[in-house]
């Protein structure tokens, strides 16, 4: 582990900040169509580092099976069953249950990689799941009901996947970061598939497409090959940790953006994700000082 690639794996949580700004301007947008869209750019944008690099494309590409499984499966699959989860419970209900892959995390990299886990990263990891959930709370008002259990169970499935490919990644930190550019198109191609299966195509307007691009390059780009990156050489159970605060940014971006009021749960959450990423943090803290 190293604290560069931490560096660099939490500048995707930065990004992913910014996800609500970007895809309130491409209201209107289906789902898959907008994911064929973004992870389209996103590919084209580690296509030309691949280039740039001097690195053979087809080589870079060349993987093992195994791979290609863990890579695709992770952002297909886990936007798969998150869209299919809003489409079939409120959103707020299956947010909340999709938003538990940051503590799974913390938890899964102790039961498969093998990374002792203290007390402060499971008191550290609650407190920030708290401060998302007061969050994303916001009126409380939950339905959580018996008829919406499809839309939850796709929500939790969503949580596993994300969660279990983040932790598997560091099982293959062997494989070059330049190599998410292929499971981009993997999964550019099959979200065009599921589009033209179930949606209807909507030609984006002049903002909605510089939206898209935004995304393509951010959040939806550069923010996975920064996470892919991070995951792999980073601390893991810190970033799990750290991921609470992309709901807290994002909250604050939309606030100072005019998009969203000033709320005191705003205030509690920001303290209980701080103060959880400080705990979580706290072996590193430690070996700074001796």
């Amino acid at each position: 582990m190293n604290s560069k690639a931490t560096l660099i794996g939490s500048s995707a949580i930065m990004m992913w900040s910014l996800l609500a700004l970007f895809t309130s301007t491409t209201h209107g947008i289906p789902p898959f169509q907008l994911l064929f869209l973004t992870f389209s750019i996103a590919a084209g944008f580690g296509l030309l580092f691949i280039i740039i690099k001097n690195k053979n494309i087809l080589k870079t590409f060349r993987l093992p099976i195994k791979v290609w499984v863990i890579g695709v499966g992770g952002l297909f699959g886990y936007h798969f069953f998150y869209f299919t989860a809003l489409a079939n419970a409120p959103v707020e209900d299956a947010s909340l249950i999709a938003y538990l892959w940051p503590l799974l995390i913390v938890l899964l990299s102790s039961l498969t990689l093998g990374e002792k886990l203290h007390w402060f990263h499971i008191t550290g990891a609650f407190s920030a799941l708290f401060g998302a959930l007061i969050l994303l709370g916001g009126t409380g008002d939950f339905s959580f009901s018996a008829q919406y259990g499809f839309g939850y169970a796709m929500a939790l499935i969503s949580a596993l996947i994300w969660s279990t490919y983040s932790v598997l990644n560091r099982t293959i930190s062997h494989v070059p970061t330049e190599a998410v550019a292929g499971f981009c198109i993997m999964t550019a191609i099959l979200s065009a598939l599921s589009h033209f299966m179930i949606e209807q195509w909507v030609v984006p307007s002049p903002w909605q497409w510089a939206a898209i691009v935004g995304l393509g390059i951010g959040p939806v780009g550069a923010a996975f090959y920064a996470w892919d990156f991070g995951t792999k050489h980073g601390n893991i159970r810190l970033l799990g940790v750290l991921s609470y605060a992309a709901p807290l940014l994002s909250t604050i971006i939309l606030t100072v953006s005019g998009h969203a009021e000033f709320t005191w749960n705003l205030m509690l959450a920001c303290l209980l994700i701080a103060g959880g990423a400080l705990l979580a943090s706290l072996d590193i803290l430690k070996k700074r000082r001796l």
